[in-house]
C-alpha cells in the first residue's frame, strides 16, 4: 500500500506537468484569434505549472516511484511549445513582425531553439541556463506589451538566437540560487507589469517596471558570471 501512494503521488506529478500541454493549446488558440490576453493568461499559467512540477519532482521522488514516464522529456516537449512555437507564432501572426521579417523569424527561430533543447549543455550545476534558454515566450510577451519599432525586435532576435550557443549564463526565475532574493521579486515584477500592460493600461511607470525587470532577467546570470571569474 505505501508504494502504491507513493507511486500515485509520483504519477500526479507527471500529469500536474502534462497540463501544461493543455494550457499550451489553449494559449495557441487564442492566438490564432488575436486574443493576446487570453494567450498571456495561458502561458502565465504553463510557466506556474513549470515552476511547480521540479520541486515537486524532486520532492517525491518520481525517477523512483514513476520511472516509466521520463519527465525530463515530458517538461522538454511542453516547454518547446509554450517557450518556443507559440510565441513565435503569435509574432508573426499579430502582425508585429510582418512580411519577410516575421518568415524569416519562424523559419530561423524554430529549428535554432530545437537544437539548443536538445543541448545536453543547456543547464549548469546550479540550476542556471548555458546560452539563451530559448525564452521567446517572455520576449515575444515584452513585444507585444510594448510594440518595439520592427528594426528592435529584428535586432534583439538576431542576437539572441545565436546567443543560445554561446558560453554565457542565465539565472532561472526560481532554480538559481545566487540572487535568489532579487531575481524573484524581479521576477514578480515582470509578470505582474506584463500582465497589466497586456490588459491595455499603457503608463511610463508600467514601461519602466517591465523594461528594467527584463533586463535584470537577460543579464544577472552574465553579471554572476563575470563576478565569479574575478573572485
Amino acid at each position: 500500500m505505501t508504494q502504491f501512494k507513493h507511486s500515485a503521488k509520483a504519477n500526479s506529478v507527471h500529469i500536474l506537468t502534462a497540463v501544461g500541454a493543455t494550457l499550451a493549446m489553449l494559449a495557441l488558440f487564442s492566438a490564432a484569434q488575436g486574443q493576446w490576453r487570453a494567450m498571456f493568461l495561458w502561458i502565465l499559467a504553463s510557466m506556474i505549472v513549470d515552476g511547480i512540477d521540479g520541486p515537486l519532482a524532486r520532492h517525491f521522488d518520481v525517477k523512483t516511484h514513476a520511472p516509466r514516464i521520463d519527465g525530463v522529456i515530458l517538461d522538454l516537449v511542453i516547454d518547446f511549445l509554450t517557450w518556443v512555437f507559440i510565441p513565435i507564432f503569435a509574432l508573426f501572426q499579430s502582425g508585429l513582425l510582418a512580411g519577410w521579417t516575421g518568415w524569416c523569424v519562424a523559419l530561423i527561430v524554430t529549428p535554432a531553439s530545437a537544437l539548443y533543447f536538445a543541448d545536453t549543455r543547456m543547464k549548469t550545476s546550479d540550476g542556471s541556463f548555458e546560452g539563451f534558454p530559448g525564452a521567446w515566450s517572455m520576449v515575444a510577451l515584452v513585444f507585444l506589451a510594448l510594440e518595439p519599432p520592427t528594426w528592435v525586435m529584428v535586432t534583439t532576435i538576431a542576437i539572441l538566437t545565436p546567443a543560445m550557443f554561446l558560453p554565457l549564463r542565465f539565472v532561472h526565475p526560481v532554480r538559481t540560487a545566487q540572487w535568489r532574493w532579487i531575481t524573484l521579486p524581479m521576477t514578480l515584477i515582470w509578470t505582474a507589469a506584463a500582465a497589466i500592460l497586456m490588459a491595455g493600461h499603457h503608463t511610463t511607470a508600467l514601461t519602466l517596471a517591465l523594461s528594467l525587470s527584463s533586463v535584470y532577467l537577460l543579464f544577472a546570470g552574465m553579471a554572476q558570471q563575470i563576478l565569479a571569474r574575478k573572485a
